[in-house]
This record gives structure tokens, C-alpha cells and sequence, in this order.
């Protein structure tokens, strides 16, 4: 087991509130305690410049930021058409596009699916996971890059039902 394979568990507690996780493999024990219950205060502490109650990055990243840096206001996030279905990521791991570095792609933009078709790959945890489309339609965007890690959550696809 490797560090990255660590970290994503331990994401995976957090994001999940479990109270621990525990891993036995070939001799090797990893054990996780999850987050514990925060005490909320009224402001910082004393002298802190932090905050009181911590911020996990996603709701960091989603919290509209008023201005880039140097007072000039940040670019709108891109729009997503309305009309589209959006496939996520059921667990977090990497994405590939292919079932093997030499084949083709499952789908590319423009493609059109069925429901139930495999249109990527997501490994975790030396796990290929097949994820499949859950609505019929056209590939109209594939978000991550192949190879590129992806979080619990994170858009995959965008399809354009049928």
C-alpha cells in the first residue's frame, strides 16, 4: 500500500464521518480514526488568525470568491447547459478512458450512448471499477484528463439525453 492509497482512505473516512477504518493486508495494518466532534466557538481563538471551525476544501471550493487576487473580480465558473445530464464519479481513484494504454477510447465527444453503456474506467485501490452511462444520449464533454485522479462526486461526463 502506498501513500496516495492512504490518503485517498483517509479522504474517504472524512468525507463519509466514519468513526475508523481498519485494513489488514499480507501483515501490514493500517488503522484510520475519523473526525471528531469539533467544539464551535464564537470567533477565533484568542491570538489565532485561523478559524474557528475548520473548512474542508470542498466547501472551501464552493464558496464564491467575491475577487481574484489584486481587487479584479473572478470569471464566472463555466456554464453547464441545463438540459445536460452530468455522470459522476462514484468513488475516488483515477480515471481512464480505455480499457488498456493501447486500445481506444470507451467514448469520445460525440459519441452517442445507451443506457448501460461502460463509458470509462475508474481503478481504486488496484480495483477496476467500470462506469457505466445512466442515461442514453451524446457525449458532449469528458471532464477529467485520462490518467488524472478524480475525487468522490467529481463530474465525469456531460451527455446530451436522447
Amino acid at each position: 500500500m502506498n501513500v496516495k492509497e492512504i490518503r485517498e482512505l483517509a479522504d474517504l473516512v472524512a468525507r463519509r464521518g466514519l468513526a475508523s477504518l481498519e485494513l489488514e493486508e499480507g501483515g501490514f495494518r493500517l488503522r484510520i480514526e475519523g473526525p471528531h466532534p469539533v467544539l464551535h466557538q464564537a470567533g477565533p481563538a484568542r491570538g489565532s488568525t485561523y478559524p474557528a471551525v475548520p473548512v474542508s476544501w470542498e466547501e472551501k471550493s464552493a464558496r464564491p470568491e467575491s475577487s481574484a487576487p489584486g481587487g479584479v473580480p473572478a470569471a464566472p465558473p463555466p456554464a453547464i447547459d441545463a438540459g445536460l445530464h452530468l455522470v459522476t464519479s462514484p468513488i475516488v481513484g483515477t480515471f481512464y478512458r480505455s480499457p488498456n494504454p493501447d486500445a481506444e477510447s470507451f467514448v469520445s465527444v460525440g459519441d452517442s450512448v445507451e443506457k448501460g453503456a461502460t463509458l470509462c474506467i475508474v481503478e481504486a485501490m488496484k480495483l477496476m471499477n467500470e462506469i457505466e452511462a445512466d442515461a442514453a444520449g451524446t457525449i458532449v464533454e469528458i471532464f477529467p484528463k485520462n490518467g488524472q485522479p478524480v475525487e468522490f462526486g467529481e463530474k465525469l461526463f456531460a451527455i446530451r439525453p436522447a
